[in-house]
């Protein structure tokens, strides 16, 4: 009676353990499926590619598996949710497709190894060759313990060089990947190290970013077999087994490192087998544990103690790793129970916005919501051309650098940009209207610095020619040519970089709105046409009106380069007038003998562009000094007469281009180029602001609103799609149906276990059940 009673505890017990397995594997592959916040406790795996990672994998579960070669063969993490059946004589197997995850297949280890395989190859093909999403597979089996372990791929030590690049970038994607899954503070960590020295730290590099304190990580140094003969004396084995704490840090799982040894050779019924059954394979690794025991205890000259026994083998890290992950199983129900209860309560919510959205597929209604969107998506266009901080920087800002790469630069005609740093707030990420306003600065300062572009004598002899009617020569008209067809290459792409540059800021505030209604719960979430179309005509007036200014501009470079206006492209008429004196003054005349050099005016010459802006006596000025000083007036315009007959000579006449004629284009062409830029300068900003700027402001909300008001009338159900919106409504809802019944299905196994976990509790107090496998 009593054996009986005994019999039906370990029954009553072993079943519960079952039932809390079968309720955290489900909870598993529901927080992979519907991405939910809540992680069921797991062994992760994480070690290098040399490290026996699979080996050891296959020795935990009691049959090879067989599902990793050399190289990198896994890239996706597979997942094993192993469970005890002691009735249970081949491996049983079911694998949880991607496509239907709840129903399992039942699949034979051949048919899981050809489709992990299948996944290895596509992945591979594909630009990111890695996956986070786990392959799920469940095994029961006599020789498996009550464990969920996760097989990470492989993490790589690339040599350096330029020839290992692609290995390089792999081993930087599985030591991401790897990261990531460390992240879930559920996860127990087994790290694995293949040396002889604690101080080289391989893998548990990678694992002390996530875990610094190694608080939920045990280490296992793998092919301890191999290293035991490298030992030479008996303090090294010492060390070894018991590394001190300046080495390895005291805070890990377990105390203490395990070590492991897995024999070699495969199962199978093939000549190159070692093992012809799964049985022959386990006893093979009890057999190497006695053995690893016996070698260290020859090497020690001594007994191992039951501390240390309790740490060498695979069969102590097995029972080690089911202790603890069931440890943590029970204490994380009470954990598990509230976190289903939230996530239950959020699916309800989500469910009753389907079915209300659902109710509100009718013409009225649809036409209020896409009213109510629009209105509210002006008002955040508005805002981020005013200025705000509810958008993120570090997500939606763009540096100056960032700006010019994906807006276009300002380059001019010697292909060289304005540097950065003398631009204000470069560095910062800016968005909205701030970006507007960085922008145009940076347009001033790159266009108000140019200087007119050099001039050579070939050029001023061609633009010379010939007139209609006589072959003399007209400076003022070369310089005229010269100058504005040196304007209009220089000052035309800067025009279009600069749409350029203001379209794209324009365009990036549709992402940004979209956010902030997003995080005000404004969006039209399931209303993919509607929004593609307000998207769309966003984009096109955006376009349209960039088109429109930057014409409008346009047509004031070509009228500023096409007809010269002494009064504007000068400022004033003074301008001309200060050149061309510099060659009408009067020189001291040496035959006259008397001290009058005070009276004169010494003749100027024209010097470099620099000094351009000197101040010279106007030739009126000249000749009243004359008249002042009592100089003969026969003689000064004799003098000014044959200085006046010689600059003809060199300006009218004479085409041998003298240096004073060549220094007087220059010098016109100088002044003429500065007025255009100024013009162009300060018309194009102020024709972006009132002709692109301001349209968005006071120009989009009418044509937006009529835009939509015609689809309305014209062809709602195609902005709206509403028999496609219908058909994926009621998919979501079907999921999400799915969804809340099995959160409702866990929610009560869970609640189950709980009761039945604290009660035996109570009763264990009174009469404990020792049970073990």
């Amino acid at each position: 009676m009593e054996r009986d009673e005994a019999a039906d505890g370990v029954n009553s017990h072993m079943e519960r353990q079952w039932r809390l397995y079968e309720a955290y594997n489900e909870l598993h592959g529901l927080a992979q499926e519907f991405e939910t916040p809540f992680d069921a406790p797991a062994v992760l795996v994480v070690g290098h590619q040399t490290d026996g990672k699979s080996a050891l994998v296959e020795a935990l579960m009691g049959f090879q598996f067989n599902h990793v070669g050399g190289g990198t063969k896994t890239r996706r993490p597979i997942t094993l949710h192993m469970k005890y059946d002691p009735d249970c004589e081949a491996p049983l197997c079911h694998l949880l497709s991607d496509s239907d995850s709840t129903v399992p297949r039942e699949m034979s280890l051949q048919e899981i190894q050809a489709y992990i395989e299948a996944e290895n190859m596509r992945l591979e093909r594909e630009p990111c060759q890695f996956s986070a999403k786990e392959i799920i597979i469940r095994v029961e089996y006599k020789y498996c313990p009550n464990l969920t372990i996760i097989d990470t791929p492989g993490l790589v030590a690339p040599a350096p060089g330029r020839k290992n690049r692609a290995l390089q970038s792999q081993a930087r994607a599985v030591e991401s990947l790897v990261r990531a899954k460390m992240q879930h503070k559920e996860f127990i960590i087994l790290c694995l190290e293949d040396c002889s020295d604690w101080s080289n730290a391989t893998t548990r590099r990678v694992v002390m970013q996530i875990d610094p304190e190694l608080s939920r990580t045990v280490i296992v140094s793998t092919k301890l077999d191999t290293k035991i003969p490298q030992f030479a004396r008996s303090s090294d084995v010492e060390v070894f087994l018991s590394p001190p704490a300046c080495t390895l840090d005291g805070f890990i799982l377990g105390d203490s490192p395990f070590f492991t040894s897995v024999p070699s050779g495969r199962v199978g019924p093939g000549p190159d087998s070692v093992y012809r059954s799964n049985d022959e394979f386990k006893q093979a690794i009890s057999l190497r544990e006695m053995e690893d025991i016996a070698s260290l205890e020859e090497k020690l000259g001594r007994s191992l103690s039951e501390q240390e026994r309790s740490r060498i083998g695979v069969s102590k890290l097995r029972l080690f790793l089911e202790e603890l992950l069931q440890k943590r199983y029970m204490d994380s129900v009470p954990l598990i129970i509230p976190l289903l209860e939230k996530e239950y309560r959020g699916t309800t919510r989500k469910l009753s916005d389907i079915n209300r959205e659902l109710s509100t597929l009718d013409e009225a209604k649809l036409k209020e919501k896409g009213r109510t969107f629009r209105d509210l998506f002006l008002t955040k266009l508005s805002l981020l051309l005013k200025g705000t901080v509810v958008a993120p920087p570090e997500k939606f800002g763009e540096t100056l650098q960032d700006e010019r790469a994906n807006g276009g630069a300002f380059v001019g005609t010697d292909g060289l940009q304005f540097p950065q740093k003398l631009i204000p707030n470069a560095g910062m990420r800016l968005y909205g209207g701030a970006q507007y306003h960085r922008a145009m600065a940076e347009f001033r300062f790159v266009v108000g610095g140019i200087k007119c572009p050099p001039i050579t004598r070939e050029e001023i002899v061609n633009a010379c020619g010939v007139e209609d009617i006589h072959d003399g020569t007209n400076y003022s008209r070369t310089a005229c040519v010269i100058a504005v067809a040196k304007a209009r290459d220089t000052f035309e792409p800067f025009l279009h970089q600069l749409g350029s540059r203001l379209l794209h800021i324009l365009k990036r505030l549709l992402p940004i709105s979209v956010y902030l209604l997003q995080k005000d719960g404004e969006y039209l979430s399931g209303h993919e046409v509607f929004l593609r179309r307000v998207a769309l005509a966003f984009n096109n007036f955006s376009e349209s009106t960039e088109k429109e200014c930057r014409e409008k501009c346009m047509e004031d470079l070509i009228s500023t380069t096409r007809y010269v206006t002494w009064s504007l492209h000068n400022k004033n008429r003074a301008g001309l007038r200060q050149f061309l004196d510099s060659f009408g003054g009067t020189e001291q005349s040496a035959a006259s003998g008397n001290s009058i050099s005070a009276g004169l005016v010494q003749e100027s010459s024209l010097g470099p562009v620099a000094n351009d802006k000197q101040d010279i006596k106007p030739k009126a000025d000249v000749k009243l000094s004359h008249l002042a000083s009592g100089i003969d007036s026969t003689t000064c315009a004799q003098t000014t007469e044959t200085r006046l007959a010689d600059l003809l000579d060199n300006t009218l006449w004479n085409r041998r281009l003298a240096p004073s004629s060549e220094r007087i284009v220059y010098a016109l062409v100088q002044q003429i180029f500065h007025g255009i830029r100024e013009y162009f300068l300060a018309s194009t900003e102020l024709k972006f602001n009132c002709f692109l700027l301001m349209p968005v402001v006071d120009k989009l909300p009418a044509l937006l609103r009529e835009d939509l008001e015609t689809a309305f009338e014209d062809e709602l159900d195609n902005v709206f799609d509403i028999t496609n919106l219908q058909h994926s409504l009621g998919e979501r809802k079907r999921d999400t149906e799915i969804e809340l019944k099995r959160i409702q299905r866990l929610k009560e196994k869970f609640r189950q276990i709980h009761e039945q976990l604290s009660l035996h509790q109570v009763m264990s107090k009174l009469s404990p059940v020792s049970v073990s496998h």
